[in-house]
């Protein structure tokens, strides 16, 4: 990234936002552990001459967009109405259709990486976070945290009269390639 400059728009034709959960409780093999694509996103990144250390990052998701992708483990493979109704019901806890991030500081690491720090705003709260990023390729990044439902006022899904349940830390993973991005 550090011979790169200007603004990138970014959205899923050049990079991808993955929500990962996974279960516990007592009838925990019988769920899935998730893999959830945000179809629905757009993302901004600023690099000023003063370089990456210098950069602006936001992102604004659809959580509308929600599109099951992988659901590993359980009794049985997930069904196409399986999907749906998963979709369905995470839009349904969900209580915002969007959530934001907004960098504070980048801090590099070296050519293959560092770390964006900032702030996610979900359901109608905001909390600091810390991406880790690694970057395979030039101008090709990748990242992710964990975040705790609860941080966010979302109570985490129950089924089965609480038997199973989905795991309060939730897995956020994005891919992004600015070379495939806009250019403003």
């Amino acid at each position: 990234m550090a011979d790169l400059k200007g603004t990138f728009l970014l959205g899923p034709d050049s990079g991808r936002v993955i929500v990962k959960t996974g279960r516990t409780g007592l009838a925990a093999r019988a769920g899935h552990d998730l893999t959830i694509e945000i179809t629905g996103w757009s993302a901004r990144v600023t690099i000023p001459d003063d370089g990456v250390a210098a950069a602006q990052i936001t992102a604004e998701l659809d959580l509308g967009s929600l599109a099951v992708r992988e659901g590993t483990g359980g009794a049985k493979p997930l069904t196409d109405s399986d999907r749906g109704d998963i979709a369905k019901t995470a839009r349904k806890i969900l209580r915002q259709p969007a959530a934001s991030f907004t960098s504070t500081r980048v801090v590099p690491a070296g050519a293959s990486g560092g770390a964006i720090e900032g702030t996610l705003s979900l359901n109608g709260r905001s909390q600091p976070v810390r991406l880790q990023v690694t970057s395979p390729a030039q101008g090709r990044y990748r990242g992710g945290t964990t975040v705790k439902q609860t941080d966010f006022g979302i109570t985490p899904y129950t089924g089965f009269f609480g038997a199973l349940k989905l795991r309060d830390e939730i897995g956020i993973e994005f891919e992004a390639d600015l070379d495939r991005a806009a250019r403003e």
